[in-house]
Order: structure tokens, then C-alpha cells, then sequence
């Protein structure tokens, strides 16, 4: 199992400690580096600034969102980013929430499958360097009767094969994501519940396809916090849950709500939900329960880190994403050590 971290979203007052966790990873021997984009940063731009400051450390878009750019624009920012890292870049898409894609975008949010399976195949086709031509429900290229024509990238990636995830929650969605792409991106993962959340479902995709999941990347996002206190590191993620849980997508659209509920937390879920939207969110965040918390994260001394993360590479995870909680650089810094320290006192290193 193979260790990544997850910057998050840039702009919220951190910026030169996400810089130097990204760079104290690459020395510590990480995988990968991974950026988020919502409705704030972009995703390609923070990957542009790590990579340009780090030396081994692949850099990952987790995610670019596929309602944000047209596909042969993604194919472009992909082959540019992976020819000027020299072959470091691996591009996750996703489809974001009906929020964001009709109130930011101006995208419809309808068929995300159909969407995503069309998008895909384009991106792939355009960083083959053939001249691109397609004919689907959602993009005709070159638009029909006018003077475009077919035409082929001009950029040559550092790889002919970029590697290609797409951050999947719901069970088809998680088919699709093992039948068409390279790597799944979770969230809210617990080991306890992977095979029946996820990995059946990813699994089924890859049978689909004719493959094994042999060589497809596993890779589950989860806060990190150093401490002896589990209650009281727990309590930090409470609002971050119940945002989640509570607060994503609409009452009938809430994909992280939907996960909690295969989890086992009806009853709770649903409460958390109630509140939040309400306008309560201290009561969400109290309504949200400890063993939630304590299986989607990574919580304590390096000894219990070191016990869960062999949980996770047992249950079929094969990248660990952390992402680093303190209120300091150093804390920062000191929880990304106890991820490796954790890491090769269970022997998974």
C-alpha cells in the first residue's frame, strides 16, 4: 500500500503550509499529492505550483470537475501538466454536486453516468494524438454542418498512458469507475465497510470490462490527527462530517448522506441531515456519532494509526490518501511523519 496526501482546496489562509506539507512529503517518500477544486482554486493551477517545487511526488487532481471544462480542454491541461512534470501528473475527474454544477457552472446536472462515460472516452481519445472526432448524446465533435474539422493535440504528454481516476460514490457510479478508468477516488471510506460500499461494486465494473483488479488504484482520502485523546480528535471532524452528511447536494441528492446510510447510520444520517438544513449546524455536528467518525478517519497515536491503515490494506486499499489535521505547520508536519512511521511499524512500507 502506497502513501498519498490531499491538499485540499488552496486560498483559506494556508497556502505557504500547503506548499511545504507537498514538499515534506516528497522528502518523506509519498506517492502522491493530490488538489481539490470546488467553486475557489482550481485544481491544475496549485498542481502547476507543487510540481514546479518538488522534485518525486506525482501531483493528482482530486478532482477536476467534468461540468468545468469542455473534454478536449481537459485532454489538453492533462497531456501539458504531465509533459512539464515530466510524467508526475494523474488526472481525476468527477461529476461535483448539482450546486455547483447548475449555480457556478450553468451545467445541467442530469445523466452524470452517460456524462462522465462520454467525457472519459473524449479525454482518452484526444491524448492518443488522433484526430478527434465523436458522435454522442452529449458531445458531437466537430459540431455537425459548420468548419470545424477533426483535429489532433498538439502537446505530446511525457506518457502515452496518463493515469486516469474518478472520484465515485454511489454503487453505479463505482461500476463505471472499474469498468472505464485507472483508479477510484473515495471518500468517507471505512475499512469496515469497503467490500459492500465499494469494492464489489468496483469490482463488478472491472469484470464488465473483461479485467482483474490487478493494477487498478484503490484510493480512499482520510484526515489524519496525532493524539492520545481519540474523543477529542474525533470532535474536531464533527462540523466536517455533518457538512457532509448534512449540508452536500439537496435533501433527495445527497450522495455522502446515501453512504452513511449503507454504512449502518439510517436513523443518524438522516437527524444529521434534518438539523443541518434546518439551520442547525451545531446540532448536526453533535448529532453525528463518534464511531462514524473514528471509521472514516485516521485518529491517535502512531500505534492505532499503524492498526487502522492495516484495516484499510487488508480490506483492498492500495493508496492511502492522508490528509494532514493540526493547526500548525509543524502539527501538519508531524502528523504527515506519523503516517509513515505508521506505516512501517505495520509493515506496509
Amino acid at each position: 500500500m502506497r502513501l498519498g496526501i490531499n491538499l485540499g482546496y488552496w486560498g483559506a489562509g494556508m497556502d505557504g503550509d500547503n506548499l511545504a506539507v507537498a514538499q515534506e512529503a516528497d522528502r518523506l517518500g509519498y506517492d502522491v499529492c493530490w488538489a481539490a477544486e470546488a467553486y475557489g482554486s482550481d485544481a491544475p493551477t496549485v498542481l502547476s505550483w507543487v510540481a514546479a517545487q518538488t522534485e518525486r511526488i506525482d501531483v493528482g487532481s482530486a478532482i477536476m470537475q467534468i461540468p468545468a471544462r469542455q473534454p478536449a480542454m481537459t485532454a489538453m491541461t492533462a497531456a501539458t501538466l504531465d509533459s512539464l512534470t515530466g510524467g508526475r501528473f494523474r488526472l481525476g475527474l468527477g461529476v461535483s454536486g448539482p450546486q455547483v454544477s447548475e449555480g457556478w457552472y450553468g451545467v445541467k446536472f442530469d445523466k452524470p453516468l452517460a456524462r462522465t462515460r462520454e467525457y472519459v472516452e473524449i479525454v482518452r481519445k484526444a491524448m492518443t494524438r488522433e484526430r478527434l472526432s465523436y458522435d454522442g448524446e452529449h458531445w458531437t465533435l466537430p459540431l455537425p454542418g459548420g468548419p470545424g474539422k477533426p483535429i489532433k493535440l498538439t502537446v505530446h504528454p511525457q506518457r502515452e498512458h496518463i493515469p486516469l481516476y474518478i472520484a465515485a460514490i454511489g454503487p453505479k457510479n463505482l461500476e463505471q469507475t472499474g469498468e472505464i478508468a485507472d483508479g477510484a477516488l473515495l471518500i468517507f471510506p471505512s475499512a469496515e465497510h469497503l467490500e459492500e460500499t465499494a469494492l464489489r461494486h468496483l469490482r463488478a465494473g472491472r469484470e464488465k470490462a473483461g479485467l482483474t483488479m490487478d493494477g487498478f488504484d484503490v484510493c480512499p482520502t482520510l484526515p489524519l490527527a496525532l493524539g492520545e485523546d481519540v474523543n477529542a480528535l474525533a470532535d474536531v471532524f464533527r462540523p466536517y462530517t455533518a457538512l457532509y452528511v448534512g449540508g452536500m447536494g439537496s435533501r433527495k441528492q445527497n450522495f455522502y448522506n446515501q453512504l452513511a446510510q449503507r454504512m449502518g447510520y439510517e436513523k443518524e444520517a438522516a437527524e444529521i441531515q434534518d438539523k443541518y438544513l434546518a439551520g442547525d449546524k451545531a446540532g448536526a455536528a453533535a448529532a453525528v456519532p463518534h464511531s462514524l467518525i473514528d471509521q472514516t478517519t485516521l485518529l491517535g497515536s502512531v500505534e492505532r494509526i499503524a492498526e487502522r491503515m492495516t484495516a484499510y490494506a487488508e480490506a483492498g486499499v492500495t493508496t492511502l490518501t492522508l490528509a494532514p489535521a493540526g493547526f500548525t505547520l509543524d502539527e501538519r508536519v508531524a502528523a504527515l511523519r506519523a503516517g509513515v512511521e505508521a506505516m512501517e511499524r505495520a509493515g506496509l512500507a
